[in-house]
């Protein structure tokens, strides 16, 4: 279904614009590579990767597989919608409308959001507890985000990153964590949209928020380590990094549990309160209702992305 989505925007049939589908099926052992290629469309290259990873596999398109003349690269997860047949179109020109952004990301929408039919008690709460899309201009979108070729292609990722979004989020508006975060390097695209499956029930939704925020707690860890080396050899680490298997795991060792907090920082516990109090809007009931029992959520979220990765259970090298 992404792919008949994609497929059908108008950016593969424009004359100001040569842009071509790369489908990285990276260690699948589904039909995605048959299905792909039986799609038959001219603008659609399927490559068979036989090793998985999101941060492995976007360092290989990008310095390795991406067309080394394009000017923009767009990456997209393989499970999401556009609504409208202009979306790719209008992402690559917003981004070659502000030649300063180093990204540029559509909005999320649930699919909840748009269901006609009615919907659970359970599935309700899930579709007005929008947790931090209300900030994703803020943010780097990982389902679907722009970023001039030029770039992409001075950054490099570990491998075995479980949360890359947030990673090259920080990285992006750092220059890799030498200078201070520098927010006009980011945005998303006024009006741009794209739809993406929400979990319906509330056991598949915990575990998928632990492991972002397993992701994002191996995040900080990285960064503690990078922050130790000189200014000018963090780019070089993170590039050596892309290469190397064990360095994910060896930093992790080294730098987690973390005093005081121990492998989840504590401001993850605190994260919605501390947003509906920095919002500085009156709650009423509803919005009262649905803080605090997002809050009572994030703190089993926060209880058990300790445990699993205590246990050495959770996302990637956990």
């Amino acid at each position: 279904a992404t792919l008949q989505s994609l497929l059908a925007q108008d950016i593969f049939a424009r004359t100001d614009i040569a842009a071509r589908l790369v489908v990285l099926a990276n260690g699948c052992r589904d039909q995605t590579i048959a299905v792909a290629r039986g799609m038959g469309h001219p603008a659609l290259v399927v490559l068979d990767l036989p090793q998985g990873g999101k941060s492995r596999t976007w360092n290989r398109f990008v310095h390795d597989l991406s067309d080394a003349d394009c000017d923009a690269l767009i990456f997209a997860d393989a499970d999401i919608l556009l609504p409208e047949s202009d979306a790719l179109s209008r992402l690559a020109r917003g981004l070659f409308a502000r030649p300063g952004l180093h990204a540029l990301s559509s909005q999320p929408v649930k699919d909840l959001a748009l269901t006609p039919a009615p919907l659970t008690l359970t599935e309700r709460l899930i579709a007005a507890s929008a947790g931090g899309l209300d900030d994703w201009r803020g943010a780097i979108c990982g389902q679907l985000y722009a970023m001039p070729a030029a770039v992409a292609r001075r950054h490099f990722m570990p491998i075995g990153l479980p949360v890359e979004d947030g990673f090259l989020r920080a990285i992006l508006l750092t220059d890799t964590l030498t200078a201070p975060e520098d927010l006009t390097r980011i945005d998303g695209l006024t009006g741009l949209r794209h739809v993406y499956r929400s979990e319906r029930q509330i056991l598949p939704l915990l575990r998928h928020q632990v492991r972002l925020v397993i992701g994002s707690s191996v995040n900080a860890a990285i960064f503690r380590a990078l922050r130790k080396l000189p200014p000018d050899a963090r780019a070089e680490e993170l590039q050596t990094a892309a290469r190397d298997e064990g360095w994910l795991p060896a930093v992790l060792k080294a730098e987690l549990p973390h005093w005081p907090h121990g492998y989840v920082p504590f401001h993850f516990l605190v994260k919605r309160l501390s947003r509906a109090r920095a919002a500085g809007r009156a709650l009423d009931l509803r919005r009262g209702f649905l803080t605090l029992a997002g809050a009572g959520f994030d703190a089993i979220v926060y209880v058990w992305a300790q445990i699993r990765m205590l246990r050495g259970s959770g996302a990637g090298h956990w």
